[in-house]
């Protein structure tokens, strides 16, 4: 396994440690990886951590926005400066298990097998730990979302995913573009294929994305994403041998 795994991250002092030994205990078995932290413009002790951090894990690399970006921009930041073909992004609040990437990674291979343009596994977190309405708002959400885009992904919103690095810098770019992966995977002609993934609760601080804004950026996102299926073109490509 050469894999790169990209941790966004947005004020989460306190998180940043234990999440960093759990992902080197995860990837013990790896025949080489590095963990890239996006530090986007945090303004508590984040960067402080992430630096302390640097001195422990030989592995760690830390990439500074100035000013936060956003969750996809960080994402994307991540992604291009990894070295390794294969990428696994990690929320930073440390409610996705890093058990769970070797498992994906795994999975993805063996699937590859018999699953054509096999592009993406995509975490799905069928058991929640969130509160009422972060539940409600996440159902809500994929269930629009499903029925307007058909990418038939139960939980786009799960941060932990396994893909092809030139994939993924393959598809067009716009702030939020996370959330709609899986949608933008399959116009490019490529295969999602969802799989259960463990789910925790916060340990420190709460959500530093919120709900409300989601909701209102993801109308227009939607629409945005329409647009692009709508649009789209897969060409069925052969070049012509020398006579």
């Amino acid at each position: 396994m050469k894999i790169s795994i990209v941790v966004p991250v947005h004020n989460e002092a306190g998180n940043i440690l234990p999440l960093i030994e759990e992902i080197e205990q995860a990837m013990t078995q790896a025949e080489a990886y590095e963990i890239i932290y996006v530090d986007d413009g945090s303004r508590d002790q984040t960067e402080a951590e992430l630096k302390d951090a640097m001195r422990r894990f030989n592995a760690l690399r830390v990439i500074k926005h100035r000013q936060s970006c956003g969750q996809s921009t960080a994402v994307r930041t991540g992604v291009k400066a990894a070295t390794h073909p294969w990428i696994a992004t990690l929320d930073g609040d440390g409610q996705n298990d890093p058990a769970d990437i070797p498992r994906l990674y795994k999975a993805l291979l063996e699937k590859n097998q018999t699953t054509a343009n096999l592009w993406m596994i995509a975490g799905w977190r069928n058991k929640r730990y969130d509160s009422k309405w972060r539940l409600f708002s996440s159902k809500f959400a994929n269930t629009i979302r499903s029925a307007l885009l058909g990418d038939k992904t139960p939980d786009t919103g799960c941060g932990l995913k396994v893909f092809a690095r030139d994939k993924f810098l393959e598809l067009p770019y716009f702030d939020h573009m996370h959330r709609f992966l899986p949608a933008l995977v399959i116009r490019a002609g490529g295969t999602v294929i969802s799989e259960p993934v463990n789910h925790r609760a916060r340990g420190v601080g709460v959500s530093n994305y919120g709900t409300l804004d989601r909701l209102w950026a993801g109308i227009t996102d939607l629409l945005g994403v329409i647009w692009l299926q709508q649009r789209a073109k897969l060409p069925e490509v052969n070049e012509i041998e020398r006579g």
